[in-house]
């Protein structure tokens, strides 16, 4: 081979040897990047800051849930037992009333003179008889001794009997003008809270009235009315006779709660709806509940051991309720069963036996293994 051949051999030579190199170097470079890169993935896994809870076990109470009414245990509508006219009122309205409180004042002018009249009436009668019992003592005497007819003591017997009769009657007259002035000063029959006035002085009333002259509600104590299903009768009845049948009555809007005793449950269950009426007895003495006023009711039949968590902690899914386990920081998903829950705790039935630590808190961003950070809870306010 030549000279002049010789040296294009060697340039592709040096050519394929200088390719070679920058191929190697670029797939160091690759390897490098690539290696560097999963490391650095793989010291950057996902963690989820969350809140958490304890499930504990304890003591809860069983309760039933129901819409109540308030109702008053004596209500009584004010209205007249004679036709005539008011003089006076002497409550003011709204105001709270003594049974015997004086109420309204009639006119009984009338009345006071049907009195005097059938009062001169009966003295006369009295007059009459007095009269007629000597006649007959006298005529008795003559009547012995034939000095006069026995017609005429017969006589003198009738008019005493009459003049009884006159007087008796016109007492028992009398009786009932004085029942009748008893109704011109009407008293309160109960004590409570009565309502306006529906008629002021002057007005006239009449006992054919339908609408009352005022209406007085007790208010202490009160009865709550609720119903239930049939199904949850026995229970009932059993917490009943056991006396731990308590209920607790909460207003809508308001903090304070109401608590009674059941006391009664309705002899019948509605056949339409299948619910019974339960009746509970407030003793109401701070006047919390005001007869007609819809609330709130939890009835507690008794307290059950159970495993407890936080409302916020159960989740809901296709296939159920289920709440996230944290166990060495990682989410497990753990299926359960809510029993009841109990104002912003929830007792489960199955699934936890307590001690599990549960999240509270991000959940959003959980799933099966999820690495997660637990922080502490959230300050109101902040």
């Amino acid at each position: 081979m030549g000279p002049d051949l010789k040296l294009p051999m060697i340039k592709r030579n040096w050519l394929i040897g200088a390719a070679a190199l920058v191929l190697i170097g670029v797939i160091v470079l690759v390897r490098g990047f690539w290696t560097t890169d999963g490391a650095a993935a793989r010291s950057q896994v996902r963690t989820v800051p969350v809140e958490t809870a304890t499930a504990e076990r304890k003591t809860m109470p069983v309760r039933l849930s129901a819409l109540g009414n308030v109702t008053p245990i004596a209500s009584v509508a004010i209205k007249t037992q004679v036709d005539t006219t008011i003089t006076a009122v002497h409550f003011r309205d709204g105001a709270n009333v003594e049974i015997g409180d004086l109420l309204f004042t009639l006119d009984c002018r009338q009345i006071e003179a049907d009195m005097k009249r059938v009062q001169a009436i009966i003295d006369g009668a009295q007059a009459t008889l007095e009269q007629a019992l000597r006649d007959v003592e006298r005529y008795t005497d003559l009547a012995a001794r034939n000095a006069t007819p026995i017609v005429t003591l017969n006589n003198a017997q009738t008019t005493v009997n009459v003049s009884r009769a006159t007087a008796e009657s016109n007492r028992a007259q009398l009786e009932n003008l004085r029942v009748q002035l008893s109704f011109c000063a009407i008293r309160a029959p109960i004590s409570g809270r009565i309502s306006m006035a529906n008629v002021k002085v002057g007005n006239f009333v009449r006992q054919a009235d339908t609408s009352p002259m005022a209406t007085i509600n007790q208010m202490v104590p009160v009865y709550v009315s609720f119903t239930v299903p049939q199904k949850n009768l026995p229970d009932i009845r059993k917490a009943i006779a056991a006396e731990t049948a308590t209920v607790d009555a909460i207003i809508p809007g308001e903090d304070k709660r109401a608590s009674g005793q059941v006391t009664m449950i309705e002899n019948t269950v509605d056949p339409t709806t299948g619910m019974a009426i339960v009746r509970a007895t407030m003793p109401n003495k701070d006047e919390l509940l005001w007869p007609g006023t819809l609330v709130n009711t939890e009835m507690t039949l008794r307290n059950e051991d159970g495993v407890v968590v936080p409302s916020n902690a159960v989740q809901v899914s296709q296939t159920g309720t289920f709440v996230f386990v944290v166990k060495d920081n990682i989410a497990q998903v753990q299926n359960v069963k809510v029993e009841r829950q109990i104002g912003t705790e929830s007792v489960i039935a199955s699934g936890l036996n307590g001690g599990e630590t549960v999240v509270t808190e991000g959940q959003l961003l959980l799933s099966k293994g999820t690495r997660v950070n637990i922080r502490p809870p959230k300050v109101a306010g902040s």
